[in-house]
């Protein structure tokens, strides 16, 4: 038998093996979907959500490199390339945006992201379940209030007129303070609401984590005679490690994008150099002035940054023994 014949032989061979080897898969994933369908179903409808208004608008992000106008159209609307990119960073306000957007993020990053695994921590030494719950309950309450109210609160209660605050200070013999147009405040402001509003919503994450600890470390630990805190710091913190590091990378993720409600809702004339980031400047100029695709190009310009951070940090995280998000 010839050399070529031999080999055209074990290439049918190894072809027919393949498409075995692909049709026996083929029918294990959907035995696996038969036998799954309700779990399926059940996370259809968040499938749905995401394809529909998360990854089909993405195709709206070329926009940023036309000169797009909604009387031409998409097609029609001429190509610029990175013409909007160019002007957004000549422009004098990128350095001002850029200044304020990582300063609060910075400082939501050391103040705020730590509260909730103390506050986690200090809930799961509680050893008496009311009083556990309760508090549990009081601090994850705000989470499900709006910006809107969140704001309102702040204004009664900092406000030079009506605040309740200054008028306990105008009432002690004091002079009033004007906290809400300070701009030397207005980030620590900023901070001290999200703490408040989200610091619970951490700490559920956490205390899920901690749940999932084996109690058995703990009576082993006390056996060898370690206090609470030396539990607290030999099997708690590291049994929840991993949780703190994947919260830790998508909140880097996020150092681009402050929240437009919150800022826009605190913001006035008075504080308004240290109050403009990238979220409220987006919409200055893309729905106030009908700049689309130079505000698209600001937006993605927030992704892709947001995406190197995601996995500059992630990478670091592997690199010092952490599994990392991906």
């Amino acid at each position: 038998m010839s050399e070529q014949k031999q080999l055209s032989i074990e290439a049918g061979k190894w072809s027919t093996a393949s498409r075995k080897h692909r049709s026996l898969h083929i029918r294990t994933v959907w035995r696996g979907v038969v036998r799954d369908k309700y779990l399926y179903l059940l996370a259809l409808p968040m499938l749905v959500y995401f394809l529909v208004f998360k990854y089909v608008p993405m195709w709206g992000v070329l926009i940023a490199f036309k000169n797009y106008t909604p009387y031409v159209g998409f097609w029609d609307s001429p190509w610029v390339g990175l013409a909007h990119f160019e002007r957004f960073f000549a422009n004098e306000d990128f350095v001002i945006l850029l200044r304020n957007t990582l300063a609060i993020n910075v400082l939501n990053l050391a103040l705020f992201f730590p509260l909730p695994i103390l506050l986690s921590v200090m809930l799961n030494e509680v050893r008496i379940e009311w009083v556990k719950r309760t508090m549990q309950s009081v601090i994850y309450l705000p989470h499900f209030l709006s910006w809107v109210v969140i704001a309102g609160i702040t204004f009664l209660m900092l406000s030079t007129s009506e605040g309740v605050i200054n008028k306990m200070l105008f009432a002690l013999g004091f002079d009033k303070y004007p906290f809400l147009t300070t701009p030397d405040l207005f980030w620590l402001l900023l901070t001290f609401q999200s703490i408040w509003k989200e610091a619970g919503w951490g700490t559920v994450i956490f205390l899920a984590a901690i749940a999932s600890v084996d109690t058995q470390l703990y009576e082993a630990a006390k056996m060898d005679g370690a206090g609470r805190l030396r539990q607290i710091w030999h099997i708690t913190l590291p049994a929840i490690r991993n949780v703190i590091v994947i919260l830790l990378i998508l909140r880097v993720g996020h150092m681009m994008d402050v929240g437009f409600e919150q800022v826009y809702l605190m913001m006035n004339g008075a504080v308004s150099d240290v109050a403009d980031v990238f979220d409220t400047y987006v919409y200055r100029s893309g729905i106030q002035q009908a700049q689309f695709s130079y505000s698209t190009a600001v937006g993605l310009f927030k992704s892709i940054v947001g995406v190197v951070l995601v996995v500059v940090t992630n990478r670091l995280a592997k690199k010092f023994g952490e599994e990392g998000v991906y």
